[in-house]
């Protein structure tokens, strides 16, 4: 069994992307997180419906952004709202493990292999292969692992990366963003579909 356990707190919403870009810009303004929460949460800014759900969203969108340095969240308020998208993706893809581990063996393994269909098959066989080494995945309900994967292929598909019928879209990364991402981690850039020759042909 695996010490270094899933995170599996992600049944919150979506892609969040309006508002992840109000908060990063609200962060670059104040420098602190404490003081976006307080704000968001004294001026509804995100304009919940209940004070429960402006904390849940907050909590999660932060826990996001606050994987994303300086330079990254600068970019997010300056680039295409595409590149924001995959941006967010990556976003996702630190705060929660299991996410990228879905990002690299499944979404760009199935990309790279000319399987260009996802499905939630695809999941659910991730899913029970991870949990023979997770032993907390066996603790998730049934209920909250459907819910898990609605979110997760939400998520997807707001970023581009999924089409409405389970389509596997290539990531169009500029150059920008490839070396952004590659200061920090190259293998980040695993979880985008996209193949290496094509990497390699912006890299001229």
């Amino acid at each position: 069994m695996s010490t270094d356990r899933y995170s599996m707190s992600f049944t919150t919403g979506s892609l969040f992307h309006r508002e992840s870009v109000k908060l990063a810009a609200l962060y670059l303004d104040l420098g602190d997180w404490d003081s976006v929460r307080d704000k968001v949460i004294s001026e509804n800014l995100l304009q919940t419906r209940t004070l429960n759900t402006l904390k849940r969203v907050c909590r999660e969108i932060i826990s996001r952004l606050k994987t994303l340095n300086l330079s990254e969240l600068k970019f997010l308020l300056e680039t295409s709202h595409q590149e924001q998208a995959y941006l967010l993706w990556l976003a996702v893809c630190r705060r929660y493990r299991f996410i990228a581990d879905f990002a690299i063996e499944v979404l760009r393994e199935r990309y790279i292999t000319l399987k260009t269909d996802l499905n939630y098959e695809d999941f659910d066989s991730f899913f029970n292969q991870k949990s023979e080494w997770h032993s907390e995945l066996d603790e998730v309900r049934p209920a909250t692992r459907s819910k898990l994967r609605q979110v997760l292929f939400k998520i997807l598909r707001e970023a581009d990366l999924l089409s409405a019928n389970n389509i596997i879209s290539a990531a169009m990364l500029s150059q920008q963003l490839i070396d952004l991402i590659s200061h920090c981690s190259r293998r980040e850039i695993l979880y985008f579909p996209i193949f290496e020759s094509d990497l390699k042909r912006k890299a001229r």
